[in-house]
């Protein structure tokens, strides 16, 4: 027996194991683990972030879902019903009525000539959806041709109107 070879292999294994000391966390892959993990998140919390901010700016909170809504749009349009959807590309209005004026052609026996033209005109509130086309009770509007909408006051000549075809 051979005390040289013997007394080798100790120090042999002492030394390969204490190279694996020397690299440490690098040899079993944690900081590699660690690193993805912290990558991760960091995603995440910028995705929920960027979502956030995105659903505060095109949020419809402003919208009473409770009550009508007057949508004005750049045509002189005037639509009323219910906001439902509202993004950055459209809003979804639903229950939809509008305004239509028709005009008299001549003028009835007991008005003159310089009675104004508004006299001359019925204005009606319409329910959508009778029209020749048929369109169905939803409209989408995109954003950029709408002016401004209101919430309507449920005592207001329109939404009483409205309530009252319901009926």
């Amino acid at each position: 027996m051979d005390l040289r070879n013997q007394s080798d292999q100790p120090t042999t294994a002492r030394a390969a194991g204490a190279g694996s000391r020397q690299g440490g966390w690098k040899d079993h892959g944690l900081p590699k683990v660690l690193m993805i993990l912290v990558t991760v998140l960091a995603v995440f919390a910028l995705i929920f972030a960027l979502v956030k901010a995105y659903s505060a700016v095109t949020s419809n909170s402003s919208v009473k879902s409770s009550q009508f809504q007057a949508l004005f749009l750049t045509n002189g349009q005037v639509y009323f019903g219910h906001l439902t959807h509202i993004n950055s590309g459209y809003v979804e209005l639903t229950d939809i009525y509008y305004l239509q004026v028709q005009q008299t052609v001549q003028p009835t026996s007991g008005t003159s000539s310089s009675t104004s033209s508004a006299a001359n005109q019925n204005v009606s509130l319409t329910k959508l959806g009778n029209e020749i086309h048929g369109p169905e009770d939803q409209m989408f509007v995109s954003r950029s041709q709408v002016l401004f909408w209101e919430n309507l006051k449920n005592s207001g000549k329109v939404v009483t109107a409205i309530l009252n075809s319901q009926k």
